[in-house]
């Protein structure tokens, strides 16, 4: 997984069973875990091991950029994760550049939000919801 330090911007990678652990960033040293903000999921493999490795239950956005509801949601998803850091991982797919993973998974509408758990799917929700809701209906 490539996770963005938040003061410098450098990239950093680290194995999606350590996303609940402490680390720094390699280059300026401040604190990347626990993470507090969606992450982008790039490639299917990383959709893959994050879902399967993550010792946090996992909350994926799918979402496209050309939908409107999916960026009313966006802000929403940040304060679960803020909210959530260290407990839950919120992360985002792309359904225009990660094709593969939206259809394995059925998604016919966007935003749609999967909870993850031990790898398996758990709970799933679609819509526009405030942050609040979205922690009650995915009992995070």
């Amino acid at each position: 997984m490539i996770v963005e330090c938040a003061s410098c911007h450098a990239s950093n990678r680290l194995p999606a069973a350590r996303l609940t652990d402490k680390a720094k960033c390699a280059a300026c040293k401040a604190a990347l875990l626990p993470l507090s903000r969606p992450i982008p999921i790039e490639s299917v493999e990383d959709f893959d091991e994050l879902v399967r490795e993550s010792k946090a239950p996992v909350l994926v956005d799918f979402w496209a950029d050309w939908c409107g509801p999916c960026h009313a949601v966006a802000p929403e998803l940040v304060k679960v994760a803020g909210e959530r850091a260290g407990k839950v991982v919120v992360a985002k797919v792309d359904t225009e550049a990660l094709q593969q993973v939206a259809a394995r998974f059925a998604i016919r509408s966007i935003p749609t939000m999967i909870l993850f758990e031990h790898g398996k799917e758990s709970k799933r929700v679609s819509g526009v919801m405030p942050a609040s809701a979205i922690l009650q209906q995915l009992a995070l």
